[in-house]
């Protein structure tokens, strides 16, 4: 078996997809310092640039003092604390959705949602795109696994019109992480009335950053339905850690028995919950940082003329910039390394074959200067690589 682990490692670093961490070591912010080296970094998450914020120290800090650093033991013996209860009460409202409930991560929420909720018997229909996790979620289910061509609705009723499944289920990314780009949820939602399926809509990067006061997805098409079941990631625009699911009471109420990543972890320490809870009215009071971001897409999508490379259609903080083949994307990114700036390089399987991107990440906390310095680094590079 080892010698299979290093010919597949060689193998993998000669078609350029051999992935590799940096060292972190400052908090994650606009200015960060990675490999002992500072960059102006597009690669966080973190939408409003909250994950260094003042206020979420603090609250940590106070948190951890009164609860400890670990939850000790799994929800459903001792490690459901008061402040998981209360950022979940918190989270359920702020989404205007019945209830809610604490995942440690948004994989564990995914794969533990579909897995409970579906059987052999049902039928998941899901967005050729959609992160990993929610496909693996699908398979863990043992339901039957349709998917469609990316953001296609006339091929999902398809689909739909020729499953004779007990239960069906959308399953789709809101916002796309590698392209940028919005679902069609409202489409979708009136083909589950249509075909009496459910919606279950991952709103890692929604979630903060779009509807009234960042609500995310549901909010921004002002989507309300008993047949929603809506998931958000609490470690990018939240800037701290985890994820919650959101739905009717009884959907809630029966992942607690059922969700196997939730009845058999333990939950992330209480301090965290505590810190998001502060994290959370950030989140709402911050319409100031959304439309500083949105100057921020605006000013990219505007200013950025490549004529190699293509920008895709995205309103959203995530802004890919196509470029090809492996390695040319890990050349550019070495080029703009070079210049004091970072930003990934995604390449397949994250990404179909030949369409290797730079995925630019904005954040609030970035300034028009930042964005300016990135995009004259990349008309520089685009004459010279």
């Amino acid at each position: 078996m080892l010698t299979t682990l290093h010919k597949e490692l060689e193998k993998r670093a000669a078609e350029g997809l051999l992935r590799q961490r940096r060292l972190l070591d400052s908090p994650q912010a606009e200015h960060i310092v990675a490999n002992d080296q500072h960059f102006l970094s597009f690669c966080s998450n973190d939408y409003l640039g909250l994950a260094n914020r003042p206020e979420l120290i603090a609250a940590m800090q106070k948190a951890a003092g009164e609860s400890g650093v670990g939850s000790g033991a799994s929800n459903l013996i001792t490690g459901h604390h008061r402040y998981h209860d209360e950022l979940e009460k918190q989270l359920a409202k702020f989404v205007e959705l019945p209830a809610a409930l604490l995942f440690s991560t948004g994989y564990m929420a995914n794969i533990g949602v579909i897995g409970a909720l579906m059987d052999r018997h049902d039928a998941i229909f899901a967005d050729k795109l959609n992160h990993a996790c929610l496909n693996e979620g699908a398979y863990l289910s043992r339901a039957a696994f349709h998917r469609f061509p990316h953001n296609d609705v006339a091929a999902l009723e398809k689909l739909l019109t020729e499953s004779t499944a007990t239960h069906k289920l959308i399953a789709a990314d809101a916002v796309f992480s590698m392209d940028g780009d919005i679902a069609p949820l409202p489409e979708y939602l009136a083909l589950c009335e249509k075909y009496d399926a459910y919606l279950y809509i991952d709103d890692a990067h929604g979630f903060g950053v779009l509807g009234e006061h960042g609500k995310g997805s549901l909010s921004h098409f002002k989507l309300k339905s008993p047949r929603i079941i809506m998931m958000a990631t609490l470690g990018k625009a939240a800037g701290v850690a985890g994820a919650f699911v959101a739905g009717e009471q009884v959907v809630i109420d029966y992942l607690i028995q059922k969700a196997n990543s939730y009845v058999y972890s333990t939950p992330a320490p209480p301090a965290l919950s505590a810190t998001l809870t502060e994290s959370v009215r950030l989140i709402e009071a911050g319409d100031d940082l959304r439309t500083h971001l949105q100057k921020l897409i605006a000013l990219l999508k505007s200013t950025l003329n490549t004529k190699r490379w293509q920008l895709l259609p995205s309103d959203t903080a995530v802004q890919p910039l196509v470029i090809g083949g492996n390695h040319e994307v890990l050349a550019l990114s070495e080029y703009l390394q070079g210049k004091g700036i970072l930003v990934p390089a995604i390449r397949p399987p994250t990404v179909p074959a030949g369409t290797g991107r730079l995925r630019i990440s904005l954040s609030a906390a970035h300034t028009e200067d930042d964005v300016k310095k990135l995009v004259a680094a990349l008309h520089e590079a685009e004459a010279i690589l």
